[in-house]
């Protein structure tokens, strides 16, 4: 069996052909960086960072919809932190609550249960953006609302999903050779949702955990794969093939699929989940939110999560675009990329 020394000299000393590898979590990439993985890799081997940070995805025309939305009277906007300071057009929902907004952060969907009952006199709009990992979170947040007959909440939704957008990066010619797959998201799926892709395309996914062992264990799988079309599961305590179950169903209960906006990449066809018909009446306007604008209009986001740039290679890194003045969504969000290059000094 290969011990972690030698799977490190193996990935400092790697001699072969150059090889892209992207993570498409926003845990990993900020992992990556804490661990100083970059530093520990040949320079054969590169890391880019992918399309794994929700808020970095979640197009302007959200942000623009939940800013007018806390402007009406009546209306309180429900969001996690990272998303109240995502520019949109023109302003963030910070600076839209600097100007009188009624938007409120909460650490749990579940938290607006409490506050809608106690205030009938208002609509409470929860922000439901994520991936497979938090769908099945605002499930059950319908469920509860069902339960028990709240009827001032709804929902804006802008939830995506992870193996189409891979799939569009390599139809749209992504110079990726390997995917270090997102540990929390195969949990709920299952690592068997990536193998099509990888059979597809001839390339190796490595599903890891987030301790800096893990990374360079999975690393070096997907490396040793190359040119494979090959899913390997480094991730065996909390990934199974075939994923949480009760989870998945609880969310097929109350959502389809859908296309979804995906800031700096546009629509991409059947990425997205929405409430189904029946549920519809608990929607507050996410369908047509699909017009993309940028802050600043040398914002190189775009080209960061395609993989086409890395974080230092935008004009604005380090300059205009830090995380006290982003300008762009991947400075926003500790687990943007953007964010995590400046944070950790990473250059690689």
């Amino acid at each position: 069996m290969i011990t972690l020394e030698e799977i490190k000299n193996f990935l400092k000393e790697y001699d072969g052909p150059d090889i892209n590898i992207m993570e498409v979590c926003g845990s990993h990439t900020d992992a990556i960086s804490k661990n100083g993985i970059p530093s520990m890799l040949s320079e054969r081997i590169h890391l880019l960072s992918g399309p794994g940070c929700p808020v970095c995805v979640t197009p302007s025309s959200y942000i623009d919809r939940l800013i007018a939305l806390s402007m009406e009277e009546g209306m309180v906007i429900a969001t996690f932190g990272d998303l109240i300071r995502v520019p949109g057009s023109s302003m963030s929902l910070s600076d839209a609550k600097g100007q009188g907004a009624k938007v409120v952060m909460v650490y749990s969907p579940m938290d607006i249960l409490d506050m809608a009952k106690k205030d009938p006199d208002k609509t409470y709009v929860f922000a439901a953006v994520g991936f497979e990992t938090t769908t099945p979170v605002y499930a059950c947040l319908m469920d509860e609302i069902i339960k028990q007959d709240i009827k001032n909440i709804r929902l804006l939704t802008a939830l995506k999903t992870m193996p189409r957008v891979i799939d569009h990066l390599m139809e749209e010619g992504a110079p990726i050779d390997g995917f270090l797959a997102p540990g929390h998201v195969s949990v709920v799926t299952g690592y068997g949702v990536f193998e099509p892709i990888a059979e597809k395309y001839k390339i190796p996914f490595g599903v890891s955990g987030f301790s800096g062992q893990e990374l360079l264990v999975a690393l070096y799988g997907i490396v040793k794969n190359a040119g494979c079309g090959v899913v390997k599961n480094y991730y065996p305590s909390v990934v199974t093939k075939e994923g949480n179950t009760k989870a998945k169903s609880l969310t097929d209960t109350y959502f389809e699929v859908s296309d979804a906006s995906w800031r700096g990449m546009g629509m991409v066809g059947g990425s997205g989940m929405e409430l189904k018909e029946e549920y519809k009446k608990y929607d507050m306007g996410s369908k047509g939110l699909y017009e993309d604008h940028k802050k600043n209009k040398a914002c190189r986001c775009d080209q960061v999560l395609m993989g086409k740039i890395k974080p230092n290679d935008c004009p604005l890194f380090g300059k205009t675009c830090m995380p006290e003045n982003p300008q762009g969504a991947c400075m926003v969000s500790t687990e943007g990329s953007c964010f995590s290059y400046f944070a950790n000094g990473r250059t690689m």
